[in-house]
């Protein structure tokens, strides 16, 4: 290790002879980092470095789809952040883009569950029995579990990528160890938070101007698709980079994740019913 002159550590209170010390990696004082300037300079490479890995990391995510799941895997990690770190950020940034355009991708209102998913029907006498054993009504319980579901969604829309993580490792079994699974798992619904964020800005236009938010079904039909080619895209090009697949097989397991993914968000959406139905509770009448 390089020699400097002797200084002491301002945490361990010992004389140091090398750059760094070897007990807590603490520094000399350089008496220019206690002046404006250069706090300004600290503050300006550490927002750049932030900022600069967290572009390039959105940058490989969009344009090179597996290509930061094979650096994270392979030890390249200096030039990006971490894949959980990576996915909160899209987390924060699709619920911040939900809540300001008034957009319900994950956290379906009661009556959405009630007249406009696959499992309505249960859902009905779900909610039937929980109201009775509440002793409300629907009008009075509904805007309570609005607000609640919106809230499981945002602190459990990690158990998606959990899920998915499994998926793949069921696919791609003894190629990686599951930890590379996961890292994969997390980028694509980083990847896919993301993209949500830009679909949510059409229905929402109209804001910018004054107006509302499109309620068009046939608008949200196609966003929806959009998004899945997207997801089929974006794993079709991923699986040759992460495992090596090509040909048809590289072809159904696009087919099958991107399938698998779609039940994953059916299957999240009633897991949110069941959850904020028995954890909330209604007014009761008096």
């Amino acid at each position: 290790m390089p020699q400097t002159s002797p200084w002491t550590c301002p945490t361990c209170r010992t004389i140091e002879r090398t750059r760094f010390c070897p007990r807590c990696g603490e520094r000399p004082l350089n008496p220019r980092e206690l002046t404006l300037r250069g706090l300004a300079h600290e503050a300006f490479e550490a927002l750049t470095n932030i900022d600069g890995r967290l572009l390039n990391s959105f940058r490989c995510l969009v344009i090179r789809p597996g290509a930061l799941t094979v650096s994270f895997v392979e030890g390249r990690r200096k030039p990006y952040i971490g894949p959980v770190a990576l996915f909160f950020v899209a987390n924060l940034l699709f619920f911040a883009t939900e809540s300001m355009t008034g957009g319900l991708v994950f956290s379906t209102t009661l009556d959405s569950h009630l007249h406009s998913q696959p499992w309505s029907g249960l859902a009905a006498r779900l909610v039937t029995e929980r109201l009775a054993a509440l002793h409300t009504t629907a009008e009075i319980y509904a805007p309570q579990f609005d607000a609640a579901v919106a809230l499981h969604a945002r602190s459990l829309v990690l158990v998606m990528a959990a899920m998915f993580a499994l998926l793949v490792a069921l696919v791609f079994r003894r190629q990686r160890p599951f930890a590379a699974h996961a890292v994969f798992s997390l980028h694509l619904y980083g990847f896919l938070l993301l993209l949500m964020c830009a679909g949510m800005a059409g229905p929402a236009a109209g804001m910018l101007f004054g107006g509302t938010r499109s309620t068009s079904t046939m608008l949200d039909a196609g966003l929806t698709v959009l998004l899945v080619v997207a997801c089929a895209i974006y794993l079709f090009a991923a699986i040759r980079t992460v495992y090596g697949w090509r040909g048809w097989s590289r072809v159904f397991a696009a087919i099958g994740l991107t399938a698998g993914a779609s039940a994953i968000v059916l299957a999240y959406r009633f897991g949110l019913l069941i959850v904020t139905l028995y954890t909330t509770r209604g007014d009761v009448i008096s």
